[in-house]
């Protein structure tokens, strides 16, 4: 068993001018490969295997990330199920005068531990520690069961935490 921790990777990097869109900001097609990048490190220290993205869940772009802006992104695994992982990435912007951060983004990433000829492996299980990673653990299973009864690989029936959610409300 592992923490999310153990597989915290941090990259930082500048935005240039060829990373830019017409509007001088950086192009989303980049921070997405940026961002899966940093992720598939995360889930990489996290199994010690060959990893590969099975999907992007979810990507925020709540904030524009303008030319020669230091960009960091921090991603850790939030969730290992048998051998997927969901890595989720924060993304941050630091202010080039006062050094203070501000987050402008985040993604939710899943990455499947394969072998050598590309089957899966098991991953090993995590131990989430701080509140936030509680939370994005107990996330992660309905995040999961959605996707797979929205791509009819379980039925609406099955997935007992996603009922659980809308029982809750009521």
């Amino acid at each position: 068993m592992k923490t999310p921790k153990e597989s915290l990777t941090v990259v930082t990097d500048m935005v240039l001018p060829g990373d830019s869109n017409p509007l001088n900001n950086l192009f989303g097609g980049e921070l997405l490969a940026r961002m899966d990048r940093a992720c598939s490190i995360a889930a990489r220290r996290h199994s010690s295997r060959i990893v590969v993205t099975a999907s992007v869940n979810h990507v925020a772009f709540n904030k524009a990330v303008p030319i020669g802006s230091v960009l960091t992104i921090e991603a850790k695994v939030s969730r290992a199920f048998t051998s997927s992982m969901e890595v989720y990435a924060d993304v941050w912007i630091e202010d080039r005068e006062s050094g203070e951060k501000t987050k402008a983004n985040e993604a939710i990433y899943t990455f499947v531990a394969v072998d050598r000829t590309g089957t899966p492996v098991k991953v090993p299980a995590i131990k989430p520690e701080t509140p936030l990673e509680i939370e994005r653990y107990e996330g992660a299973l309905r995040r999961k069961q959605l996707s797979l009864v929205l791509s009819g690989r379980m039925k609406p029936s099955e997935a007992n935490e996603l009922k659980a959610l809308f029982l809750e409300s009521n």
